[in-house]
C-alpha cells in the first residue's frame, strides 16, 4: 500500500481532474405531482404505488434525459422528517408490494404468515419495530425479520411505506435486498436479506482500536461509493449514511440499510426539514439550516465514514448542533461570504463564529496516503457544489490499485435512467444497520 502507478502520481500531482460528462443534468419531476394525498390519506398508500414510488414516477420513459433543463435548476424541497409520521392502520392493505419472484397485493401476501419465519434472536428494537434474525422454515435460509407493529390508532409509519416503496426498485449488490412484505391485521413484516453486522460492530470486533487496515477500508469505500452512485443515478437520496447503516456479510461485501429517511429526487412539496443525518455525520449546510437537499450530503458522509474507519474514532464527535459545526470548523477552517457566498442567509450561520484557519488532514489522519487525503478533501469540502460526485470519486487514482477481486460489477440489477453525474445532483436514528 502506498505506492500507485506513475499515471496516479502524475493526476495527484498535478491535482485530480473528475472525468467530464455530456449528460444533462436534472430530471423534472412529472407535471400536476402532489403530495398533499399521501400523509393522513385512505388512499395514500395507493397513491404511492401510483404516483410517487421509483416505478412510475422516478424512472417513467418519458422523461428522457432530452427533456431534462440544464444547467442547475432550483433545488427542490422535501417532506419534513418522519420522527412521528404515521398513517391509519388499514391503508398498507391497497399497496403493492414485490418479492423476489413477482408482484401483488399485501393483502394476498396473507398466506405467507410470519410463522413461516422462525425468529432466532433479538438483532435491535425501537419505537416503531423490531429486528430480529429469522431463518426460512422451507428454505432455511437466515434472513432478518423487521417487525412493524400497526397501531390501530396511531397507523403505520411513513417510514415503513417509504422504505417499502424504494427498496422494492433499488436492486443492486451494494444495497441490502428486500426479499418479501407480510402483511397481516395488526403487523406488518419486512424480510431482508441477512447480513452478519453493521460496520460500526466491524470495526469494534475485527479493527485495531477500531482501525481497519487500507486495504479493507478500500474495498468498503469502493463499494459504499457504488451503491451511493446507484442511488443518485437513479434519483434517491439516502439522508442518513453512517456506520450502522452500512452491513457487512462473511463474504466482505458491505450493502447499504435504511431507507426510512432516504427521498426521490424532483417532488414538489410546500414544507421540509432539515433534521436529517446523524448528527456526527451530518453536512455543514444542514447544520447551518439549509432545508433545501443535494446529493452532496450523502457524500459527506461518506468522507465521515471513511476517515473513521481510518483513526477508530469519529472525525466530528459533536454533541450538538452548534458544536458539531465548531468541531468541522477547526478542521476545516471557518468559512465565510468570501469562501463561501451566501453562507451568512442560512438561518444558523452567527456572525460571530470563531475564525479557524484549515487544517492539514494529512497532519490529523497520517494512516491515509496522499491519493486518499486528496479524495478525502474533495469529500468534505464546506460548500455542497464543491463536494466530488461519487461518480467521479469512483474514478479517483486512489481506487487504482485496488485488486480486481475487490472490484464488484457495477450497477447490476434493473437498469433505469441515468442522470448527469460529475458533481452534485440538485435536489429537495437508531442504534442498529437494521433501522427501525
Amino acid at each position: 500500500m502506498g505506492l500507485l502507478p506513475s499515471e496516479s502520481k502524475e493526476a495527484i500531482k498535478g491535482g485530480y481532474q473528475p472525468p467530464s460528462s455530456s449528460e444533462p443534468s436534472h430530471v423534472e419531476a412529472p407535471p400536476n405531482l402532489t403530495t398533499a394525498s399521501l400523509y393522513g390519506s385512505k388512499d395514500a398508500l395507493a397513491i404511492l404505488e401510483k404516483t410517487i414510488t421509483p416505478s412510475s414516477l422516478l424512472f417513467d420513459p418519458k422523461y428522457t434525459s432530452r427533456e431534462r433543463p440544464s444547467p442547475r435548476p432550483p433545488f427542490r424541497t422535501f417532506p419534513p422528517s418522519p420522527k412521528a409520521e404515521r398513517l391509519p392502520v388499514s391503508i398498507p392493505s391497497t399497496i403493492s408490494v414485490q418479492n423476489l419472484d413477482k408482484e401483488e397485493p399485501v393483502a394476498a401476501m396473507d398466506k405467507r404468515h410470519p410463522s413461516s419465519f422462525q425468529q432466532l434472536e433479538k438483532l435491535g428494537e425501537g419505537t416503531y419495530a423490531t429486528v430480529f434474525k429469522g431463518r426460512n422454515r422451507q428454505t432455511g435460509e437466515l434472513v432478518a425479520l423487521k417487525e412493524i407493529h400497526l397501531d390501530s390508532e396511531e397507523g403505520t409509519p411513513s417510514t415503513a411505506i417509504r422504505e417499502i416503496s424504494l427498496m422494492k426498485e433499488l436492486k443492486h449488490e451494494n444495497i441490502v435486498s428486500l426479499h418479501d412484505v407480510i402483511h397481516t391485521e395488526n403487523k406488518l413484516m419486512l424480510v431482508f436479506e441477512y447480513m452478519d453486522k453493521d460496520l460500526k460492530k466491524y470495526m469494534d470486533t475485527q479493527g485495531e482500536r477500531g482501525a481497519l487496515p487500507p486495504i479493507t477500508i478500500k474495498s468498503f469505500m469502493h463499494q459504499l461509493l457504488q451503491g451511493i452512485d446507484f442511488c443518485h443515478t437513479n434519483r434517491v437520496l439516502h439522508r442518513d449514511l453512517k456506520p450502522q447503516n452500512l452491513l457487512i456479510n462473511n463474504k466482505g461485501q458491505l450493502k447499504l440499510a435504511d431507507f426510512g429517511l432516504a427521498r426521490a429526487f424532483g417532488i414538489p412539496v410546500n414544507t421540509f426539514s432539515n433534521e436529517v443525518v446523524t448528527l456526527w455525520y451530518r453536512a455543514p449546510d444542514v447544520l447551518l439550516g439549509s432545508r433545501t437537499y443535494n446529493t452532496s450530503i450523502d457524500i459527506w458522509s461518506a468522507g465521515c465514514i471513511m476517515a473513521e474507519m481510518y483513526s477508530g474514532r469519529p472525525l466530528f464527535p459533536g454533541t450538538t448542533n452548534e458544536d458539531q459545526l465548531v468541531r468541522i470548523f477547526r478542521i476545516m477552517g471557518t468559512p465565510s461570504e468570501r469562501t463561501w457566498p451566501g453562507i451568512s442567509q442560512f438561518s444558523e450561520y452567527k456572525q460571530n463564529f470563531q475564525m479557524y484557519a484549515t487544517q492539514d488532514l494529512r497532519q490529523i489522519l497520517p494512516q491515509i496516503d496522499p491519493s486518499g487525503i486528496d479524495l478525502l478533501q474533495r469529500m468534505l469540502q464546506l460548500r455542497p457544489e464543491l463536494r466530488i460526485s461519487a461518480h467521479d470519486a469512483l474514478q479517483h487514482p486512489w481506487f487504482n490499485d485496488l485488486p480486481g477481486a475487490m472490484r464488484p460489477p457495477q450497477h447490476q440489477g434493473i437498469q433505469m435512467p441515468m442522470q448527469q453525474r460529475g458533481y452534485a445532483q440538485q435536489v429537495g436514528v437508531a442504534q442498529s444497520g437494521y433501522e427501525y
